[in-house]
């Protein structure tokens, strides 16, 4: 590859990772504090969200060092491994942890009586071990002999054809499809739930009033809401998910075709992009909930009051000063001009 053309690769690789990265490292540590600071959110649904929130963390401080993964580097076997097993460990932990948060809150809407007795609640051990092992496993073997080393650190030769086949096959795209699928039938339920809103009050207000079966203001507010729901679901899907669909499809066609995309530019910025956007849902997911963020958004309330009585007591002390010196000169005057 020229050096100019790498050096300009890598300068792209920076600003568009930096910003990325530092966004998602401060938005995750913002919920993580306000989930630490607030003991009524310590229970178990909340632990497994904030196992996501590290693990989303972790992906935010890899991320400029993915792209680079695309780039042929000098190094020797032991750091080669590292430098390619460990963010495809964080991504996958991460990827295992979306779908556990999911799944927990599929059961919590499926069973909400019942959610409790289930073992993700009853093994919570064993159920954030299953998130966080198996990825680890998975990523290491090809530390354990599934490689093509040749002398040559690229991830050609760290990850053969047939490893990243099952990696995108066997557990990327059955996390994604099992996500969209709970999606779905969470909103699926909340559809027959609001059915079921809507009949009972109508027949509510043909009893006490004899009106004809017509929405009123309050149905249509629910089902004004629903539409929200289904509106925002969709665009989360369309901005985090489709571009990290596009990367994928990208990577198997450059093995499939033998095309030399993981070099080029577009290939860059479709890995940055792609895998960035996806580690923003565990922030949508957390922004949207109040809970999280009001610890953080008192505290800052508290700086920002104390700061503005600071500033008005210095204007105050300043203005004081001023006028004292005029009063004392209006006083004393007669004494200047003699």
């Amino acid at each position: 590859m020229d050096p100019l053309d790498k050096l300009s690769r890598e300068k792209l690789i920076f600003y568009l990772t930096v910003p990325l990265s530092s966004i998602i490292i401060f938005s995750n540590l913002f919920i993580i504090i306000g989930i630490a600071c607030n003991r009524q959110l310590h229970n178990t649904p909340n632990y497994f969200f904030l196992s996501l929130l590290v693990a989303d963390l972790c992906t935010g401080i890899t991320l400029p060092f993915i792209p680079h993964m695309t780039l042929d580097r000098q190094l020797d076997f032991k750091h080669c491994l590292v430098m390619y097993i460990f963010p495809n460990f964080l991504f996958l932990s991460f990827l295992f942890n979306l779908v556990m948060v999911h799944y927990e809150r599929y059961l919590c809407i499926v069973s909400p009586l019942h959610h409790s007795q289930f073992w993700v609640h009853r093994c919570f051990p064993l159920a954030l071990l299953t998130v966080w092992l198996p990825p680890l496993l998975y990523a290491s073997l090809p530390a354990f002999g599934w490689n093509n080393w040749d002398e040559v650190c690229s991830y050609k030769q760290v990850f053969p054809k047939a490893f990243i086949y099952l990696e995108v096959c066997g557990l990327v795209l059955p996390a994604m499809l099992s996500i969209v699928a709970m999606t779905g039938r969470v909103l699926w339920i909340a559809r027959k739930q609001l059915q079921n809103i809507c009949k009972l009050h109508r027949a509510v207000d043909r009893l006490q009033q004899q009106q004809q079966q017509q929405p009123s203001d309050h149905e249509q507010q629910l089902n004004l809401r629903y539409a929200k729901c289904v509106a925002a679901v969709s665009l989360t899907f369309l901005v985090c998910w489709v571009p990290y669909i596009i990367y994928q499809l990208m990577s198997v066609t450059a093995l499939q075709t033998g095309v030399s995309l993981p070099s080029s530019s577009l290939y860059i910025i479709m890995s940055c992009t792609g895998i960035g956007s996806m580690a923003v849902i565990p922030l949508i997911l957390g922004l949207a909930n109040k809970q999280y963020t009001e610890p953080i958004s008192r505290l800052m309330l508290k700086l920002r009051n104390r700061w503005r009585g600071g500033q008005n007591n210095r204007d105050t002390l300043y203005y004081s000063c001023i006028f004292s010196s005029i009063f004392f000169m209006l006083q004393h005057g007669g004494d200047f001009l003699k």
